[in-house]
């Protein structure tokens, strides 16, 4: 994909009025971003998010917020997981599986970060597992039915890139039990083609396995423009399927870019054309609400076409 090219023709159609921007209560001081989509338990509708304070980055945590009417979530008391970012949830047959990303610090500079995952029964009282690759973010996982979960990687380093001359990939592998998830098994996945050019970097965010097989996937795509203090980094919401049996991607589109949501601040002048998926949300009419992280400081929220048309429904939505 061209993706330059692409997005132009995108924000050509965009509709901002599909758009708001999330409040979150009981933070002052902090923003909230970056946070897992929304869930279901006991009746209520909760979702974590990522909170910092404009100025830092190093005092990240993440914490659980209620929703307490269509645009507004508020945090539950004593909910904070830390030092931990950007929280992504899925469900694993009877199992809530949350993880994040921790970021180990070496004399004030970032040694190394890794993607930590907890599950349970209860999304309230989540029990830490197990732990991903050596500098790896954008792990997530698919249930595959009868145990089994697909496993999406993204390796992306210094090292990967001058073995293979590209910034990133996303991979691909399936275990049988959550049991098997940890760095080993995560660095065994296979990389998917077709979705990222080698100067571009990107990941899955949310997987679903649909009726036809194949799996859908709601994830980022990446690339820069400029350099040194006149760079931009620019973060594309994107859809695509994937069959685990030929790993292609296939009906690849940008979905969200900055300029679906309403206008607001960054957290540094190089992210203000950053959006970090979270996921979707189906909605009865068929369409789905897409939620991401806005410049490293806010949640938006659009409305979007199903964007799996022609490879199946959602068989855990």
């Amino acid at each position: 994909m061209n993706i330059e090219s692409a997005q132009r023709t995108f924000e050509q159609s965009i509709d901002v009025s599909k758009s708001t921007v999330l409040t979150f209560d009981n933070v002052d001081g902090w923003d909230v971003y970056n946070p897992s989509v929304p869930f279901q338990y006991e009746g209520d509708t909760y979702m974590f998010g990522r909170v910092e304070r404009r100025a830092e980055w190093a005092r990240s945590w993440v914490g659980l917020f209620r929703q307490t009417s269509p645009d507004r979530f508020t945090l539950v008391p004593d909910s904070g997981i830390n030092p931990l970012e950007d929280p992504f949830i899925c469900r694993i047959g009877d199992e809530t599986v949350l993880g994040g990303v921790h970021v180990r610090y070496t004399r004030g500079r970032i040694d190394t970060l890794y993607t930590y995952f907890f599950r349970g029964k209860n999304p309230r009282d989540l029990k830490y597992f197990t732990t991903g690759p050596d500098y790896m973010k954008d792990i997530r996982l698919a249930d595959m039915g009868e145990g089994r979960v697909g496993v999406f990687s993204r390796p992306r380093s210094a090292e990967y890139e001058q073995a293979t001359g590209r910034k990133a990939d996303i991979g691909f592998t399936t275990l049988d039990s959550l049991d098997e998830l940890d760095a080993d098994t995560i660095s065994r996945a296979r990389p998917i083609d077709g979705i990222l050019e080698a100067d571009q970097w990107g990941g899955c965010n949310q997987a679903f396995l649909l009726t036809s097989g194949y799996i859908g996937v709601i994830g980022h795509m990446s690339y820069q423009t400029g350099e040194c203090d006149q760079k931009i980094l620019h973060y594309l919401n994107v859809g695509f399927v994937v069959h685990p049996d030929h790993l292609r991607a296939e009906h690849l589109q940008i979905i969200g870019t900055r300029a679906s949501f309403p206008a607001g601040p960054c957290k540094k002048p190089e992210l203000i054309d950053c959006v970090f998926t979270s996921g979707i949300v189906p909605r009865p009419d068929g369409k789905a609400d897409l939620y991401t992280g806005l410049g490293d400081c806010q949640v938006g929220r659009t409305t979007i076409d199903y964007p799996f048309d022609g490879y199946g429904d959602i068989i855990n939505p």
